[in-house]
């Protein structure tokens, strides 16, 4: 693993280069949100914990939606080996508040280092992990070739190579020959991903979904019990994880249903937008929940702008709009949330991420995909909102669909038994 093709030398030589600038960088990412002041340090790799003694299982996934499939691979880890610890780093902080409330007593949670040599170095060095697994498309080279030179065993799991990616590694067949040849085991999520990986050099050893897994997402009781004592006799839409443009789009289709009109629940991708948001949805009668406010019978909009909490709206929900799928540029988010609750959904058409997922759900007759042109998610709303029947018809083929996805997950797990096993 010395010898390094020219690219990744190169991107070597210019990460130490830029190693100085990386304080003023996180100091800036702190004033937009994006990082927590407390724990700088664990991006530079400086630990915030200690090692427990023992073997240690490590966990690397980048945002959201990554790091809460992981939690399956903590569970299955932990009833596989409970003699191993585990350490699950993510590299966004909306990722690390969501992950670091979920994970069980044993498992830690740091943010991961940024990709300098230096910063590498020092979290390697404190860390030690016999076990690297990393989800879905989480390369940086610095960290991958120094985990492998450090005699970490690496899987890449659930992987996921979208056409544009693998395009730009075509582009360097070595670096991406060297970066993907680190790893023990590869497991794509999809044929797509499969053919793409072969293609550029890695023949993949399986297949393992990580989006199948997964428990429901929590609610706390109580505050569930609240609002539904707060919304009792209303609709409620709800529109998650939800990215700039989408809520204009839904709360405008909402606008135009027949009184009485359902009360919107906006749940954004991004709490951090939510001034935009409530600007941008002016002069409609508004309550934030990060203000301590709980809708009332004049409130047009709820904005659900905290963290973790997506479970409770779902259960809270006569039908949802999973966001990301409504303007182009995010691919949508995972249709197996709110099917997990039994909820009726449905998505816009940008779905490229998922769109495995919900060409079967489609199949199975589990959501409702609106078109593309002007008008049509407003149309599938008033439609849905007016026939319980069809959403609970909905509702019941999702959980279905959801059921069974789930179900054949165990059968992926035979892929990685043996490189868990062998630490």
């Amino acid at each position: 693993m010395s010898d390094r093709p020219f690219s990744l030398a190169l991107y070597r030589a210019a990460t130490t280069l830029a190693a100085p600038a990386a304080g003023l960088l996180l100091r800036a990412r702190v004033r937009r949100g994006k990082e927590d002041p407390a724990r700088l340090g664990e991006r530079l790799g400086r630990p915030g914990l200690d090692r427990p003694p023992g073997p240690l299982a490590w966990i690397h996934a980048v945002s959201v939606g990554e790091a809460i499939s992981a939690l399956a691979l903590v569970d299955g880890l932990r009833a596989r080996r409970a003699d191993i610890s585990l350490l699950v780093t993510t590299g966004t902080r909306t990722a690390g508040e969501v992950v670091a409330a979920r994970l069980p007593p044993g498992a830690m949670h740091q943010y991961a280092p940024m990709d300098t040599p230096g910063a590498v170095r020092r979290f390697l060095a404190h860390w030690r992990p016999e076990l690297g697994l990393f989800v879905e498309s989480e390369l940086w080279p610095n960290l991958i070739l120094g985990a492998r030179q450090a005699g970490v065993r690496l899987a890449l799991v659930s992987a996921r190579v979208s056409e544009a990616s693998a395009a730009r590694w075509r582009k360097a067949p070595a670096a991406a020959r060297r970066l993907l040849g680190a790893f023990d085991l590869v497991l794509a999520q999809d044929e797509a991903t499969a053919a793409r990986l072969a293609a550029i050099g890695r023949p993949v050893d399986g297949r393992l979904n990580l989006k199948d897994a997964g428990e429901p997402l929590p609610a706390d009781d109580a505050a569930l019990a609240a609002l539904r004592a707060a919304t009792a006799g209303r609709f409620v839409l709800l529109a998650a994880s939800t990215h700039a443009g989408e809520e204009a789009i839904v709360a405008d289709a909402v606008d135009r249903l027949p009184a009485p009109r359902p009360l919107l629940i906006i749940v954004p991708r991004h709490p951090a937008r939510a001034d935009a948001i409530a600007a941008a949805l002016a002069p409609r009668r508004i309550a934030r929940r990060s203000h301590g406010q709980t809708p009332g019978a004049e409130t047009d909009v709820y904005l659900a702008d905290t963290l973790g909490e997506l479970g409770l709206f779902y259960r809270l929900a006569d039908l949802a709009v999973v966001g990301g799928s409504l303007v182009p540029g995010v691919g949508g988010h995972n249709p197996l949330e709110p099917a997990r609750l039994g909820l009726a959904i449905v998505s816009g058409p940008h779905i490229g991420n998922f769109q495995a997922l919900y060409d079967g759900l489609a199949a199975a007759g589990g959501v409702a995909i609106t078109g593309e042109t002007a008008g049509e998610p407003g149309r599938t709303l008033a439609a849905l909102v007016g026939d319980e029947t069809a959403r609970r018809a909905l509702a019941a083929e999702a959980l279905a669909f959801a059921t069974a996805r789930r179900a054949a997950l165990a059968e992926s797990w035979a892929a990685l038994e043996p490189f868990v096993a062998a630490t």
